[in-house]
């Protein structure tokens, strides 16, 4: 059920208040100063042309010069020397409004991404929670302006309803008659704007998915990783394609929302037009009937203007508040999506753990085919597991369980015979060092690849480097530790090999210094040699601790104590390297055969 948009506003502007107070307060005091350099001079220049245009009348009609030329002086230099001043202090706040609305958008771009990345992981691969991220990002940035727009808004509702006060009372006393004509305008207008309005709002949710879709496609683009595969198997042109067609579609849909809005925008300039000629009018009748004089004709014609700006500006605010405060909503929908996952509080005991899967099944969310089926497996504290299977077989998923990037479907997974339902989520993450098949490096240095953490350790570093056996390139490299990787933010940043990337990542889960060590297909880049002294340094790597491994390449399955084939959304064979290999019409029996020719002439 949607909230009702009062409760949308109410609640969005509250955040906003709310996180200005905590971050920036000054914000705050440059609105007071745009206000009063912008009210004041407002009024001033609505009523000083009177009074000058009065006294420079009267002068023309005789009067003597010298009782009225310093009144005239007066006038003239209040006015100039109002809007200069003005000027100057409007130009200096709207540059630090300007400045503050900056941070924020960083601000809510560093906590949009905090939370992406605290979120539960089953929503990375949830559309609909990308949609929301989408409309988050795109909510709280452009469409809304994030807390500078929203507060201008605010702001325009404050000033012109101060401003309308003024005038209302000048407009009272000399051309009362101006009110009705000013009011009715205004309210055809705001019915008009209020479809304008809905049909934004419209094209909003249209447009989310799309710009979502046509980013995607153009950071392809532009994205160096994709060079080779976009030059090498010539697929710029279809690349180009797809990005005309979501451009396309996008500017089919704008042209269709300036479509519908262009025949309330044509009844808008024709209400103005009405309401300017029956002002004039009506002013001008006062006038030449000699009801006003020529400096109150001239202060009416300027408090008429601004009566109806005032009121149109009013009431246009409250409907863009409305708007802006409903697309930066998507962004307090967004961190507000509901967990996908139940979080203990129990801590994970020190020392040895055993896990054990107990009739696990696991099918995808928004899915109706089962990954795996029950799965019943347990691993002993410091035992080595190798988990071999065709491509598919879930060996993959697998490890998403155990490290409880999604929840089982059905059964339980038992850390020390405790559901791992029932642990601190934080504590839990910390039992794993794992290495994915598609490990992500970042434009970061090397220390900090390994590391992940704000202070890292030297020491520990070359230590790991040595065992992953990428310590000697490392230290070959131009700036050692301390070199970029890639050129996305430094143009002589390094591009690693496949098999040095694949190092790094090794590094990284073995500095973790985790009680579990999992890597899924961890030699897969490396070259045959490379690949050998992994393995013949297994020991090394993992010491004591429990390590599982996923690979195609079955020698390291003679590494393990253990090995698990996958098949059939199921543990098919189970036991030691010596008892799989033995068994008759196998399926490791068979893998094992097949691969055998490349690991005759391999001592191990």
């Amino acid at each position: 059920m949607h909230k009702k948009k009062d409760n949308i506003v109410g609640e969005t502007l509250m955040f906003m208040l709310k996180t200005v107070k905590s971050e920036k307060p000054s914000l705050f005091w440059l609105y007071i100063l745009k206000f009063a350099a912008e009210f004041v001079p407002t009024m001033f220049a609505i009523i000083l042309p009177k009074y000058l245009i009065d006294e420079l009348v009267l002068v023309i009609g005789g009067a003597p010069v010298e009782i009225h030329l310093p009144k005239i002086i007066l006038c003239a230099g209040l006015i100039i020397g109002i809007a200069l001043l003005a000027n100057m202090l409007q130009n200096l706040a709207n540059q630090l409004i300007d400045v503050q609305r900056e941070w924020f958008n960083q601000y809510f771009e560093t906590e949009l991404s905090r939370h992406t990345m605290a979120m539960d992981f089953e929503h990375t691969e949830d559309p609909e929670a990308l949609d929301k991220l989408a409309k988050a990002k795109d909510g709280m940035s452009w469409y809304s302006g994030g807390v500078a727009g929203v507060l201008d808004q605010m702001y325009n509702i404050i000033k012109n309803i101060a401003v309308l006060c003024g005038v209302t009372v000048l407009i009272i006393i000399t051309c009362p008659w101006l009110i009705p004509v000013q009011l009715i305008s205004l309210v055809l207008i705001t019915i008009l704007n209020a479809k304008n309005n809905k049909i934004e709002a419209e094209n909003f949710l249209k447009l989310s998915k799309m710009n979502r879709v046509w980013g995607y496609v153009f950071y392809q683009l532009s994205d160096f990783r994709y060079g080779k595969d976009i030059r090498l198997y010539d697929s710029a042109d279809m690349m180009c394609e797809k990005a005309d067609s979501f451009s396309d579609k996008q500017v089919e849909c704008w042209k269709g929302q300036q479509r519908e809005m262009r025949p309330n925008n044509m009844w808008i300039n024709i209400v103005n037009a009405l309401r300017d000629g029956m002002s004039y009018f009506y002013i001008g009748f006062l006038a030449v009937t000699k009801a006003i004089t020529i400096g109150d004709f001239q202060m009416c014609v300027n408090s008429a203007s601004n009566l109806y700006w005032s009121l149109y500006n009013i009431v246009s605010s409250v409907q863009e508040l409305h708007k802006r405060c409903s697309y930066a909503h998507r962004y307090l929908e967004f961190t507000a999506y509901p967990a996908a996952m139940e979080k203990g509080t129990k801590p994970v005991k020190n020392g040895e753990h055993t896990i054990e899967f107990s009739h696990v099944s696991f099918k995808y969310p928004r899915s109706e085919n089962y990954v795996l089926r029950d799965i019943n497996i347990t691993i002993k504290s410091g035992e080595h597991l190798s988990v071999v299977g065709l491509n598919g077989a879930g060996k993959t998923t697998f490890i998403k369980l155990l490290c409880r990037l999604y929840d089982v479907t059905e059964g339980e997974i038992l850390v020390d015979g405790v559901n791992i339902k029932e642990y601190s989520e934080e504590e839990y993450r910390r039992l794993f060092a794992v290495v994915f098949q598609d490990f992500q490096l970042f434009a970061f240095s090397l220390r900090e690849n390994i590391a992940l953490a704000d202070t890292p350790d030297d020491e520990r570093i070359n230590e790991v480097l040595k065992l992953s056996g990428f310590y000697d390139d490392a230290h070959k490299l131009e700036h050692g530790l301390d070199t970029t990787l890639f050129k996305s933010f430094d143009e002589k940043g390094t591009e690693l090999s496949g098999g040095q990337q694949q190092k790094t990542a090794i590094s990284r889960a073995l500095y973790r210094n985790a009680p579990v060590v999992i890597l899924d297909e961890p030699t897969a880049a490396l070259d045959p040699v490379a690949e050998y002294e992994i393995y013949r340094q297994f020991n090394s790597l993992v010491g004591g601790r429990t390590a599982i491994y996923i690979s195609h390449r079955l020698s390291s399955c003679k590494f393990c104590d253990r090995i698990a084939v996958f098949a059939d959304d199921t543990i098919k064979e189970y036991g030691t390297h010596d008892e799989l290999a033995e068994l008759p019409n196998g399926i490791y029996a068979e893998m094992f055969s097949a691969q055998a020719q490349y690991y005759v002439n391999c001592n191990v």
